[in-house]
């Protein structure tokens, strides 16, 4: 089934709209996030909602909402109140969804963290946003158990060494929630915060990023219209992307639950045990980071798995090369492969390639949702470009954050009055509607006059089959000012020299010319760019 594609771009105001039917956001103000995810619920009480492919625990949709509306009623019995912070330190689990919807269930706001930071790294994110509550594992206690902060426990075996005033276990909380069925009354709505996301934004150090539950719910539906619009049964999404980051959170966990479908988390990503989760829950959505891509393109293994469930594979967070995605395709076959683009200050998405067209392998990350705007603007003159001219990305629409957390400047150099939010990547539109993410701008190297963006760079080394892994950065020059400098990883059983490396590159960017290679551990040269 194709999906009616509407005109994109007004030459008049040179704003670019979504191509996508238009979508009703709900308008009561009442609806929160659990509210909304619990809505239809009932008509599909016994259905696989979550999946743990590393505990094998699994709660249907009835089982889920009485394990957040018991979680809600004890964040209640600890003094939880509307507006407190809650911070989950964990890796994804089957209860990483769990705490998220029972602390924003209650008006709480909702605080995640990377498991691997340091000690110093989680003081400032704490400091920042000033918890009530932790939400963690044993394994993270070493880290998380210096701040002295009021802590549950998640897991079912708690060792002696948390049995102190102020630390729960998870398991012993819900036990003693007694029988709740319904989520607490609370005066919380769409225009209320929901989470605290920290992102290093479009320039500077990690701030916090303050979505509502309106953002998540609006994004919900822009993500899954796709879906609908196809007629598409309950799908199965594997969540090994960070339950930490917008994207596992937002576009994974919360998007697809709400509309029924199934997530299957995993806690690490390990390419073999991804695959075998694919085979065993009959995966049908794969949403992850190039460099899964790429393996899944040149790692010999994936010939030995099952992929046949497999209908749709998304990358996100950075650009991919059509050259690499057509690759992917020609591996599995049956699957669309298509690409995502968004940010936490737009709760996750902006643009995705839309599986209803004829083909998606065009190296673009799609058209926008429906509900989002955009205009390209010139880095030189801040003037608003057509279709095939390249400038800065901004984005508007009900999905956009509310603003950094205690920070506005940091919020008026990205939001302008008007709403803009400008994302600092580089890109253009088609005169398809088709959005093309170039770089960001703090990353383009200027180069002989030219901006020459890593991304490009990058894709076009990693179309080449026998290398695996590339990445571009700038090199300081006397005459260019600056030339691109690649370090590129071989595939274990590449014969490929430096100067195939050299021919494969030379003639494909004419800013590259002079291209001159040198193995790592030789001093790099003053000019030219080195592989």
């Amino acid at each position: 089934m194709a999906i009616t594609l509407r005109k994109s771009f007004n030459s008049q105001s040179q704003i670019y709209t979504s191509r996508r039917p238009p979508i009703h956001f709900p308008t009561d103000p009442t609806i929160c996030i659990p509210s909304f995810l619990f809505r239809n619920s009932s008509s599909f009480p016994n259905a696989l909602a979550l999946a743990d492919s590393d505990s094998g625990e699994s709660l249907t949709f009835r089982q889920l909402q009485i394990q957040v509306s018991k979680l809600a009623h004890v964040f209640i019995q600890l003094g939880i109140r509307k507006s407190d912070v809650v911070l989950i330190f964990a890796p994804n689990s089957i209860h990483f969804p769990v705490c998220f919807f029972a602390i924003v269930a209650i008006g709480a706001i909702a605080t995640t963290c990377n498991p691997a930071y340091t000690f110093a790294e989680l003081s400032k994110q704490v400091a920042n946003c000033n918890p009530k509550l932790v939400i963690t594992v044993p394994e993270l206690w070493d880290t998380i158990g210096k701040l002295n902060l009021p802590s549950i426990i998640l897991g079912s075996k708690i060792s002696s060494k948390f049995s102190r005033p102020n630390i729960w276990g998870y398991s012993d909380l819900i036990g003693k929630a007694g029988d709740v069925s319904n989520l607490p009354v609370s005066e919380v709505g769409q225009n209320d915060v929901a989470a605290l996301l920290y992102s290093s934004g479009t320039t500077g150090i990690s701030k916090g990023v303050i979505l509502t539950h309106r953002n998540f719910i609006t994004t919900s539906l822009m993500v899954t219209q796709d879906q609908d619009l196809l007629g598409d049964p309950r799908n199965v999404f594997l969540c090994f992307l960070p339950m930490f980051h917008v994207f596992g959170l937002s576009i994974i966990v919360y998007s697809q639950l709400q509309r029924g479908n199934t997530v299957v988390s995993m806690a690490k990503f390990e390419l073999e045990k991804a695959l075998g989760v694919v085979m065993k829950y009959r995966i049908t959505h794969l949403y992850v980071v190039p460099p899964v891509i790429i393996a899944l393109t040149k790692q010999s293994v994936v010939k030995n798995y099952d992929l046949s469930s497999l209908k749709q594979i998304l990358s996100g967070a950075a650009p991919l090369g059509k050259d690499v995605m057509e690759e992917c395709s020609r591996f599995i076959p049956q699957a669309r492969i298509i690409q995502g683009y968004g940010m936490t200050e737009t709760c996750g998405v902006i643009s995705v390639g839309n599986v209803g067209v004829e083909s998606t392998l065009s190296g673009a990350t799609g058209s926008l949702v429906s509900g989002v705007e955009a205009q390209v603007l010139s880095t030189e003159t801040q003037k608003r470009l057509p279709p095939g001219e390249t400038g800065e990305i901004c984005v508007r629409g009900p999905n956009m954050m509310k603003g950094y957390f205690n920070n506005q400047e940091a919020t008026s150099k990205t939001m302008d009055d008007q709403g803009w939010v400008h994302t600092g990547d580089i890109g253009y539109f088609n005169e398809e509607g088709e959005l093309f993410v170039v770089d960001r701008i703090k990353e383009l190297i200027k180069c002989y006059g030219f901006q020459v963006a890593p991304a490009e760079l990058e894709a076009l080394l990693l179309s080449h089959p026998q290398i695996t892994d590339a990445i571009v950065i700038p090199y300081p020059d006397d005459k260019a000012g600056e030339v691109p400098i690649a370090f590129v990883v071989r595939s274990p059983d590449s014969s490929i020299k430096e100067e195939d490396v050299k021919n494969f590159i030379a003639g494909q960017v004419h800013v590259i010319r002079d291209c001159v290679c040198a193995p790592l551990s030789r001093k790099l040269p003053s000019r030219g760019c080195t592989i």
